[in-house]
């Protein structure tokens, strides 16, 4: 019994991530409000109430929280970084390795997530209280490693240049055909790890 449940639990996860993708996809050539739900359906090949049995509405497949979500591994790898690891050199290890664990499709996939929303005027805003969280997340992490509390002015300080840097090199990426996110954001960190060189 409880196998069949865990089948069907993993069948219903495939099936929601299967219609957000289409939909994402969706909006990205056609544009959110010219995508109709009847198309994502046909697209993840579905019928429409089955969509609004994972979405309560078209809004609500924008919201990319829960699709493909890294939070918990992520969570997990940074806090078991060393702890002579400061908090820039931990974040660029968890990173390397959250998405080294990754297949390449599982990848692909994440890295259109997180490009996707930043050019797509409707995603952006439905995903607003996502960053809020991420920004949230990495600032309690943040905290931890370094034994402050997390209004500590310099750990706030810190986590707003790791997320302001992370946007920006992502909204770079947006406009950069066959970049590599990931990379790049290492790259990145990796000039707030060593200092800026001016």
């Amino acid at each position: 019994m409880g196998r069949e449940t865990g089948l069907r639990e993993l069948k219903k996860a495939r099936t929601k991530t299967a219609i957000q993708r289409h939909a994402l996809r969706l909006f990205r050539e056609q544009g959110f409000h010219a995508t109709t739900v009847e198309q994502i359906a046909a697209a993840a090949e579905v019928a429409p109430s089955t969509v609004f049995r994972y979405f309560e509405s078209k809004e609500d497949l924008a919201v990319l929280a829960d699709y493909l979500s890294m939070r918990p591994r992520f969570t997990e790898v940074f806090t078991g970084q060393p702890a002579e690891l400061n908090p820039v050199q931990a974040l660029r290890r968890t990173m390397r390795t959250v998405f080294a664990e990754m297949e390449p499709e599982e990848r692909a996939a994440r890295y259109e997530r997180d490009l996707l929303w930043l050019v797509v005027p409707e995603l952006w805003g439905a995903n607003l209280g996502t960053l809020t969280g991420a920004r949230r997340l990495l600032n309690e992490l943040v905290a931890q490693r370094v034994g402050r509390g997390p209004d500590d002015a310099a750990v706030r300080a810190l986590t707003d240049a790791l997320v302001g840097v992370t946007l920006g090199v992502l909204m770079d990426c947006a406009r950069t055909p066959g970049a590599d996110p990931a990379a790049a954001v290492d790259a990145a960190l990796a000039q707030i790890e060593t200092g800026l060189p001016f």
